[in-house]
């Protein structure tokens, strides 16, 4: 294991000082029933900023739109008793040096029709296509992905209000935002539609109004990934160049800090540029924005998270060559997912070396973790 020194140094972002570089990632557990939070997932938390984790992004949490949610025990972020439980999971969170933000989540054509907390609304699409560009249903109006828009925003308000430290928009891996960016779903016409950059005017005008919302001095993270569930393959941005007028819109909205999400976090984003050793997407953002980047996937096993649901042997695997990166710049926070699912003292097992204490990922365990 490498000098490890660089994963535990401070890092401050707008009004937020978190402790070390160490993310636990968002991961979708559906331990809320009726959507809302509990004390046991207040301690759940909690029980991972006492060890030595430094923010702690939530669980995807939805925002308020009808069919914003596919899962009626997925935590929701808009109705009373809801934010009366995240606030029991932040005040439980402050009691540990770690800080901590709401994942802010629209499934879109995720959804099926008929699921979810609210069974008979819409599932809400850029342009009413499938992943497969199939109409099916009507394109919403402006007037409707304006609301769209206000939910997330809305919820970024809530946020500020309970006390969270900062907040995440969820654009990625095929839900709602990303399914803007992507041209094979968003084929509209008007503001919201053509190229790439003007596909990302949905989130930019989200990350705008989260910021109206939010004020000057809370940060607001951005989540997305070139890869979809719906297409392992698919790509966003081919180049560079592409890639730097698609981050743009994200600066110019104001955010804070690009959350890169790959299936396997160590692969070079462009090989073609700079070698099969070169900048991964984290990398990239950190590199033509000059933002903070965290980097995401995979980190400290062995197979991604799609595989090791189907079977995939998952072992654990040395962090070194994360840190080696994080240390020499490449991107600024590392964020951990299934190993501190699995977990909860992790960080800490990192932190003293207690390397031989890591134990490899078992799905089958997933329905007692805590």
């Amino acid at each position: 294991m490498s000098d490890i020194a660089s994963l535990f140094e401070p890092m401050t972002i707008r009004g937020m000082t978190v402790p070390n570089r160490i993310v636990m990632a968002p991961m979708t557990r559906s331990f809320s029933p009726d959507g809302i939070p509990g004390e046991d997932v207040a301690a759940y938390y909690q029980r991972r900023g006492e060890a030595d984790v430094g923010l702690l992004i939530t669980e995807g949490t939805t925002v308020g739109r009808g069919g914003a949610s596919n899962d009626p025990r997925v935590p929701n972020f808009h109705a009373e008793q809801a934010l009366k439980g995240w606030s029991n999971v932040v005040e439980a969170t402050h009691k540990t040096p770690a800080k901590i933000g709401p994942q802010l989540w629209h499934v879109g054509m995720m959804r099926q029709p008929g699921t979810g907390p609210e069974p008979d609304a819409n599932s809400d699409s850029p342009s009413g296509r499938s992943h497969t560009g199939s109409q099916v249903q009507p394109e919403p109006t402006e007037s409707e992905v304006a609301d769209m828009v206000m939910a997330y925003a809305n919820a970024a308000g809530d946020a500020a209000r309970l006390g969270f430290d900062c907040v995440e928009i969820h654009g990625a891996h095929g839900y709602l935002i990303d399914e803007f960016f992507w041209g094979v779903m968003n084929t509209r016409s008007d503001r919201y539609g053509g190229g790439l950059v003007e596909r990302a005017k949905f989130a930019g005008e989200v990350i705008a109004e989260c910021r109206a919302q939010v004020g000057a001095d809370m940060p607001i993270i951005l989540r997305w990934s070139q890869w979809k569930q719906q297409d392992f393959s698919a790509r966003l941005a081919e180049t560079p160049a592409q890639l730097e007028a698609f981050l743009k819109v994200f600066v110019d909205a104001g955010v804070d800090v690009l959350h890169a999400s790959q299936r396997r976090w160590w692969e070079a984003e462009y090989p073609e540029v700079d070698g099969e050793q070169g900048l991964n997407l984290a990398g990239w953002c950190k590199k033509l924005t000059g933002l903070p980047s965290i980097t995401v996937g995979s980190v400290g096993l062995s197979s991604d998270f799609i595989g090791s649901f189907q079977g995939e042997a998952s072992k654990t695997q040395p962090i070194s060559l994360a840190v080696e990166r994080l240390a020499r710049g490449e991107f600024d926070m590392i964020a951990v997912g299934r190993a501190l699912l699995q977990d909860p003292d992790w960080a800490q097992k990192i932190k003293e070396g207690r390397h031989d204490e890591l134990a490899d990922w078992d799905s089958a365990s997933l329905a007692k973790l805590y």
